[in-house]
């Protein structure tokens, strides 16, 4: 079999191209999140690969270009909030320039290098919340998709194991439903005819109304 390599085709215009910058961003991803999701035995990587997955495949239906920026900020989204504090952003800006530091750094409601040393999970969020309002349409793109994943996978979770899916959180289904609404109203007048959108709302309906009555957890973590 004989492999064509360097032919360039003609290309739309603002058609979003992925290069070796890409490919490293992988890697990064792949060293520093090298455990699993909450209460899972799935790879973290598989979380950042489908918010990536997501924002690419808004490329072209967007009033702005989706950017390999973007894409790379959505695979490194969660490594500052989890996985290194300021060194980590600084380190993310160095290797992949400002504008991916800018947005994984938007993205993020902690700073703190160790975990112990966060603050209260609810003062965190509020702050995320007040300045998801003033963040660039990049920031948002990638903010959209992350909670676009993490709802299906809720959802997904509760049909299998009902209320017990809210032990995964840190303040159960009340503060996890109050939380994805407020995002929602910054969206929705932000960015109403996103697709992402339309589609978070959807979910986050359905995942709302199938679980009403369930008994609410309190943990201290």
């Amino acid at each position: 079999m004989v492999y064509v390599t360097n032919i360039k085709e003609p290309e739309p215009e603002n058609l979003l191209q992925l290069t070796a910058r890409f490919t490293r961003a992988v890697d990064y991803a792949r060293q520093v999140h090298v455990g699993c999701g909450k209460g899972t035995k799935v790879p973290y990587m598989a979380h950042l690969l489908r918010v990536a997955s997501l924002v690419m495949g808004e490329s072209g239906r967007l009033p702005f270009p989706v950017t390999e920026d973007m894409v790379i900020a959505a695979l490194l989204h969660d490594a500052v909030e989890d996985e290194g504090d300021m060194p980590r952003l600084r380190d993310i800006e160095e290797m992949f320039g400002k504008e991916v530091a800018k947005i994984v750094e938007g993205c993020s409601d902690s700073f703190a290098e160790d975990s112990s040393e966060k603050l209260d999970w609810e003062v965190r969020k509020r702050s995320y919340i007040g300045r998801l309002w003033e963040e660039p349409e990049g920031t948002l793109l990638v903010s959209v998709a992350d909670k676009v994943y993490s709802s299906r996978a809720t959802l997904e979770d509760y049909r299998y194991i009902g209320p017990k899916v809210w032990d995964l959180f840190q303040r159960g289904r009340e503060k996890r439903i109050w939380y994805y609404g407020e995002l929602i109203k910054i969206y929705e007048q932000r960015c109403p005819d996103w697709r992402l959108v339309d589609e978070l709302k959807r979910v986050f309906a359905e995942l709302e109304e199938l679980s009403k009555g369930d008994p609410e957890v309190h943990l201290d973590s």
